[in-house]
């Protein structure tokens, strides 16, 4: 407004800097004639004179005197025609040009000053409104302020409507101003050129006056409309100046995807001070543009596509909210006028966040996905109702499912029908929206199992290590940026609908309770273990070990969720075993991320038959090396049998005549080595 408002007040500058020049042409004209009467009536004054007139060498001439007075009658009527269209140049067209340049130009002159000294009190008192303290509230401070503002609004909004009215009746005044005078001028000189001819265009005359009939009735019309929309819009715009309204007569619209107003930009200057700016912002697609007064188009305030929005307590100030990129590094802090804005603006930006303006009816999903967060925190009664908008119609459960035939699909999803909610999520069952670390507080020994030992010690429990992890050494590495939503424990984790339940009552806490907030990670999928990662240090806040995994699968209509459910010791049940489901918001990747999921888990399946195939040849090896060490020591002691035996026989050789009654007498050892080697023959000629 305040753009086209200049255009229009460029416009009057033009329009006054041609009217002077015309004034000033049409003056000359006016003086000329003026000087032309003067002269002529001079002419015929002197030409009377003549016959007074002595000269040293002429005679009297009565012809000439005659003539000369014949002609000074002449000139003489010349010189009150002169004199009569000099008045009638006066009236019919001095005197409108110069109302015109003294009237009304000088009033839009007036009414810009006006104006500005209306807004500039506007300003003023708005930025005593946005100083009322949050905590020290003085209901008389605040009256009076309330009070200044809306007189202040109230006196801008009828000064402007009056300036805007002064400001387009020109446009026809501007008409009125060129032609008036200049219908004058012609009615002028046609009543002077009929006192000498009476065979001047009459139709010329009629025309002109027939033009400026039509556009004075014209420009009267348009007044009178004009006029009247001052008056509807003085009183249908009263409610407005209050500049917090009643918000039971002003509802809260939490469907919209464009917003547009003026907002108090918090600006750091120093190390704890900083300076509030008021500018105009409005919402383009998935940007936040801001425009300063005077400038002609916005510029980029902020890309609010994926980013965070909540209330914040900033300064003393009432109405303030954040905004934070989705990437973290750029965040603004901006104050409402109203407690109606506030909500407003952060509902808005909520919903352009999750690009809901992309869609084809924006308000329509907006509208649907709100009111299904405030459902969200009353049962159904039956569960095949809580899901006949967000469970797919097709999609089986990953991993186990995919591997399943089609008929024990349809089994599961009869199954799946006649489960109770209680079934699924445990009653009462509390909400975590922040990162914590559940597998190494219940698994303590996971981390040096997995051989994350010893790179450094941080407060998620992460141990470092000198030695390369099993992790390093995975086939299966994909890196993925995730925001974690948050997780809750469940009671089941046989069927994918536990995670669509999961992910409609944290979406729906989140709506109610207007968390907008949400952790960034870098999630790894390795063939060992799930990882969540810082991406500012690199230290791992969360492992989950891929058994563990039991559950994964994503949105059917927002591909952007995704969650899994990992079945840990101990928890909130009676048992030994619980199952939590971790929901996550990735940047379209959620099929993506179940596929990599599963990936892993097939390659670790496989890693695992392999691991098993490798141990059983191995101990088939173990257990023909034993047999071959076997084989080789009765070998060994049969040679021994057959050394002692040839020793034996040479030793007896020589007394043999002498010694014919005596016997070599093995001992017990000797017999049961003998008898081994037997019995190694035996075996090496079964093997």
């Amino acid at each position: 407004t305040r753009s086209l408002l200049g255009v229009f007040e460029e416009d009057a500058t033009a329009i006054s800097n041609y009217m002077n020049q015309l004034y000033q042409a049409m003056h000359r004209i006016y003086d000329a004639q003026n000087e032309l009467s003067a002269a002529t009536h001079l002419t015929s004054k002197l030409l009377k004179e003549y016959e007074k007139q002595r000269f040293p060498l002429g005679g009297d001439d009565e012809v000439m005197s005659s003539t000369l007075q014949q002609f000074s009658k002449v000139i003489d009527e010349l010189s009150s025609c002169h004199a009569v269209l000099s008045t009638q140049l006066a009236d019919a067209m001095m005197f409108p040009i110069t109302q015109f340049k003294e009237r009304d130009l000088k009033e839009i002159l007036t009414l810009k000053e006006v104006f500005q000294i209306a807004s500039n009190d506007h300003d003023a008192a708005i930025n005593r409104y946005s100083r009322l303290s949050k905590k020290r509230e003085n209901d008389k401070v605040k009256y009076e302020v309330t009070e200044d503002v809306y007189t202040s609004r109230k006196k801008q909004h009828q000064t402007m409507m009056h300036y805007f009215c002064a400001l387009n009746t020109l446009q026809y005044k501007k008409k009125i101003a060129l032609l008036e005078p200049l219908l004058g001028y012609m009615q002028a000189q046609i009543s002077f050129f009929k006192m000498g001819s009476e065979n001047l265009n009459d139709q010329l005359e009629e025309f002109l006056t027939n033009i400026g009939t039509s556009v004075q009735k014209e420009m009267d019309s348009d007044v009178e409309t004009m006029q009247q929309t001052i008056e509807d819009l003085e009183v249908a715009s009263d409610p407005l100046y209050v500049p917090d309204p009643d918000p039971t007569k002003f509802p809260v619209n939490r469907n919209l995807t464009r917003k547009a107003g003026y907002l108090n930009a918090r600006n750091k200057t120093g190390l704890v001070s900083s300076t509030w700016d008021r500018q105009f912002y409005f919402t383009q697609g998935g940007n936040l543009m801001s425009q300063a007064r005077g400038d002609v188009a916005g510029g980029l305030a902020m890309d609010i596509d994926n980013c965070s929005v909540m209330a914040v307590d900033c300064e003393d100030r009432r109405y303030c909210f954040q905004i934070t990129s989705f990437d973290g590094k750029k965040s603004s802090i901006l104050q409402a006028e109203s407690k109606k804005d506030h909500e407003e603006w952060i509902c808005t930006i909520n919903n352009i966040s999750k690009q809901i303006y992309l869609t084809e009816n924006p308000e329509e999903i907006a509208a649907r996905v709100n009111q299904s967060a405030l459902e969200a925190v009353t049962p159904s009664p039956s569960f095949q109702q809580r899901h006949e908008s967000l469970r797919p119609a097709g999609q089986s459960r990953p991993l186990t499912a995919r591997t399943s035939s089609s008929g024990s699909i349809a089994s599961e999803s009869t199954n799946l029908a006649a489960l109770s909610l209680d079934s699924l999520v445990a009653p009462d069952t509390p909400i975590q929206f922040d990162i914590i670390s559940p597998v190494c507080e219940d698994q303590p020994g996971q981390a040096k199992a997995s051989g994350q030992g010893g790179r450094r010690t941080n407060p998620f429990g992460e141990s470092g290590g000198g030695t390369r992890s099993e992790t390093e050494d995975s086939i299966l590495h994909q890196l993925f940026i995730v925001r974690f939503l948050g997780s809750m424990e469940v009671k089941s984790d046989d069927n994918p609908d536990v995670v669509y339940e999961t992910m409609r009552q944290i979406l729906a806490a989140r709506a109610i309770h207007n968390i907008f907030r949400m952790t960034e990670s870098h999630l790894l999928v390795s063939c060992d273990c799930l990882k969540l990662i810082d991406p500012q240090t690199q230290v791992t806040r969360l492992m989950f070990p891929l058994p563990s995994v039991v559950l994964y699968a994503t949105h059917q209509e927002n591909k952007r969720l995704f969650g899994f459910v990992l079945r840990t010791s101990g928890g909130r049940s009676e048992s030994n075993l619980s199952s939590v489901c971790y929901i996550f918001e990735s940047n379209n990747e959620g099929e993506k991320i179940c596929d990599s999921v599963g990936l892993a888990k097939q390659i670790a399946l496989h890693a695992e038959l392999d691991r098993r195939a490798s141990e059983k040849q191995k101990e088939i090896e173990r257990v023909k090396e034993k047999q071959q060490k076997e084989l080789s020591k009765q070998k060994q002691i049969e040679k021994d049998l057959e050394e002692q035996s040839r020793l034996i026989a040479a030793s007896s050789r020589p007394n043999q005549a002498s010694s014919e009654g005596q016997f070599v007498v093995l001992s017990s050892s000797q017999s049961e080595e003998s008898d081994l080697g037997e019995e190694g023959k035996k075996r090496e000629s079964e093997a």
